[in-house]
């Protein structure tokens, strides 16, 4: 390649390189709107909306978050399964018994919970929470607690992260229903 071509080359880069800079200046001038042609300086303008927001919390609506939503088990209770629930209290097994007259494991024995008053199992040291929200277990409330103990009971000891699939919850409460000597009508 002889030096005359090279030179025609670089001559091709460079008034290609100048035209797209000159391109983008001519751009510039004509599309922007804070150039003010007759004093030959640039104001800024604004270009977009004030949106008035009203007064408070800023970050209102990205913290919202949406409210979990547990589907009540009742309804559900007539077509569950006992096989399948016991399956699923293998997970519960390895911190609660549910034989009757069994012993407390890591958590309370599970015999009869339903209509039970909460922390009511003989013999276990439940946390102060729990002890503090009374009543008794009933259908709901158990799948609510099952779901995620520790956001029902802020404060409990029990360190299972939760059912999140409606049709777990149903099985092992229509399972738990199963272990006592009379069970609780279905609803």
């Amino acid at each position: 390649m002889s030096g005359l071509e090279v030179n025609k080359i670089l001559a091709s880069i460079i008034m290609a390189m100048l035209i797209v800079t000159i391109i983008g200046h001519i751009g510039d001038l004509i599309v922007n709107p804070g150039v003010d042609k007759h004093l030959g300086h640039s104001e800024k303008t604004k270009i977009a909306y004030k949106i008035d927001v009203p007064e408070g919390d800023s970050n209102h609506s990205t913290n919202v978050k949406k409210e979990e939503i547990i589907e009540p088990i009742s309804a559900l209770l007539v077509t569950a399964s006992l096989e399948k629930g016991q399956k699923i209290f293998k997970k519960c097994g390895t911190c609660h018994s549910y034989e009757k007259d069994g012993a407390n494991k890591v958590g309370p024995n599970l015999w009869n919970i339903i209509n039970r008053p909460k922390a009511s199992a003989e013999g276990f040291a439940y946390s102060k929470a729990l002890v503090e929200l009374g009543g008794e277990w009933n259908y709901e409330n158990i799948a609510e607690f099952l779901y995620k103990p520790k956001k029902y009971v802020k404060g409990t000891k029990m360190s299972f992260a939760g059912l999140k699939k409606v049709e777990d919850r149903v099985n092992l409460v229509l399972f738990l229903r199963d272990q006592s000597d009379n069970p609780v009508p279905l609803p």
